[in-house]
């Protein structure tokens, strides 16, 4: 039980909150009936050619559904994806095509991006050894973006902690559910720009051999593009990394690491642990 409950919050609890039309997983049993099948394929094989795709694509979900709801929005190609927070950093739109493309052959106009993409997310965790879970459908795509209301959405790798706090209640999700989602930082990469501010000025909340590590990818006025792993020891596994790195003060992004420093004044130290171990019980890690 508790496994099932770490996984549904792990991974994008929010969707049900930022959905409100009817769904449920058999959307496309009749009218396409091959379509995750489809979609699995497609995903598997992207993330074999670059293993990194996963992580991109549970970001991409997660920044779709964190502003106006699950709608493909972000995949439009003027709004959402030139926001601060996506600009060369959002990646996998090809991946999302090449697996749209696919399904139509043999279901034309029935299968929604916004499916797509939700189906996309949850087979990439898999794909990485991360958890499954159950994708309701039924989604539809969004005709309209806007690059300023994902500005105002979205969180960044510099909020502070009651910034980050009011962005996800606005969205009906409380500091544990925000800590649970965090942990999706387990894969992936971040660029130099969005942290150099961490490992350069400050001693209070960082390992400083892990920030003079981070410093040979990262020089302090050059850059900006350079690319770190979020978690060095397990890059590109979905794994419970996440959790030890921000008790030992290696969390990359300052935005993490203030989840576990300052939470260690609320209850977000124990929604911390309670992550950690939870996650521990469903991959089977130590």
């Amino acid at each position: 039980m508790a496994a099932n409950i770490a996984a549904v919050v792990l991974m994008f609890l929010f969707l049900s909150t930022t959905c409100k039309a009817h769904l449920f997983p058999e959307f496309y049993d009749n009218t396409c009936p091959n379509a995750l099948s489809t979609i699995r394929t497609a995903i598997i094989t992207a993330v074999s050619r670059e293993r990194r795709m996963a992580a991109s694509l549970v970001r991409l979900h997660f920044h779709d559904c964190f502003v106006q709801g699950c709608d493909a929005s972000i995949l439009l190609k003027d709004g959402e994806r030139n926001a601060l927070q996506n600009k060369d950093s959002a990646r996998g739109y090809e991946v999302i095509d090449s697996a749209k493309a696919e399904v139509e052959k043999t279901c034309p106009g029935v299968v929604s991006c916004a499916d797509i993409l939700a189906v996309a997310a949850r087979d990439a965790s898999v794909a990485v050894g991360g958890p499954s879970w159950i994708v309701k459908l039924g989604r539809r795509d969004a005709t309209t973006a806007s690059s300023t209301l994902a500005e105002r959405e979205l969180p960044t790798a510099r909020d502070d902690l009651e910034t980050l706090i009011s962005l996800f209640s606005r969205k009906g999700l409380s500091a544990r559910d925000m800590v649970a989602l965090s942990g999706a930082h387990t894969l992936g990469q971040a660029r130099c720009i969005t942290f150099r501010d961490r490992i350069y000025n400050n001693e209070s909340d960082i390992d400083a051999g892990f920030a003079s590590t981070r410093k040979r990818r990262c020089p302090a006025t050059d850059g900006d593009q350079n690319l770190a792993a979020l978690d060095l020891v397990t890059p590109n596994s979905f794994d419970n990394n996440y959790f030890k790195n921000l008790i030992q003060k290696k969390g990359l992004l300052a935005s993490d690491q203030i989840l576990f420093m300052e939470g260690r004044r609320t209850m977000l130290f124990q929604n911390i642990v309670e992550a950690l171990s939870l996650l521990s019980l469903i991959l089977h890690l130590p």
